[in-house]
């Protein structure tokens, strides 16, 4: 049974992504920090190994990745940030916090496990996929640092996607706001969920299972012809304005 790393892999759209990739019959390594939440997620899951730890932590990735075993068909990079403040009150902190956790974070995690991916390929090739935000297309006010980190992350996807082609295939999401955990400091307040869903032509705030199920499908080998993609999972709200 072919494996895919999840990072993130006990979030919401982690999550949501693992248990699509389970129903198409992969098994699963999921990375996150709460190790008894791991353990529980896991047996729910079946077929589902764990790691625990930090994705700042230099060695981290290279030991999900030895943990996860070789041949790979597939890494997912779930792991985000919230971080919404106007530019007078961001500080180096925030910004290079939200840096770290985005866009190293995933660069770390490609780079350790380019060489199972490769060895796993396939004639469909590995299948990476990367989170970026509606954000980075679609300029919003108090966006800063979240967007910039999230910019890193397309132009690293975009990068790698022409160096490690043709064995692996690598696409960004760019979900608008979704309804997770993460999420929940906005989404929590229905009044000021209900007036974001309406900035979108589908009039709704994102599920999980809206990004997991494009998440798998980049993953699996019916995306064998898809690379160097950033596709919205948005409600219409990066492209489309349906009042004046």
């Amino acid at each position: 049974m072919r494996r895919v790393i999840i990072y993130g892999g006990t979030g919401g759209i982690g999550l949501a992504t693992a248990r699509a990739l389970r129903a198409r019959g992969y098994a699963l390594h999921l990375a996150a920090r709460d190790a008894d939440r791991l353990s529980k997620v896991a047996e729910d899951l079946g077929e589902t190994r764990i790691t625990a730890g930090d994705v700042t932590d230099p060695d981290f990735a290279s030991a999900v990745t030895e943990a996860a075993g070789p041949d790979l068909a597939g890494l997912v990079y779930a792991v985000g940030t919230i971080n919404l403040r106007p530019l007078n009150r961001l500080t180096r902190a925030d910004v290079e916090g939200d840096f770290a956790i985005n866009a190293l974070g995933a660069f770390s995690a490609v780079q350790a496990a380019a060489g199972a991916l490769k060895a796993g390929a396939g004639a469909a090739g590995a299948g990476i996929v990367l989170f970026s935000t509606v954000a980075v297309a679609q300029g919003f006010a108090a966006h800063a640092s979240v967007a910039m980190a999230k910019g890193a992350v397309e132009g690293l996807a975009l990068s790698l996607a022409a160096e490690l082609a043709p064995q692996i295939r690598i696409n960004v999401v760019a979900p608008s706001l979704t309804r997770t955990p993460l999420a929940a400091g906005i989404t929590g307040n229905e009044t000021l969920a209900q007036g974001i869903a309406a900035m979108h032509a589908l009039q709704r705030l994102g599920r999980p299972e809206d990004v997991g199920a494009l998440a798998a499908f980049l993953v699996s080998e019916e995306a064998a012809w898809i690379t160097g993609q950033v596709i919205g999972v948005d409600g219409g709200r990066s492209a489309l304005r349906t009042k004046g």
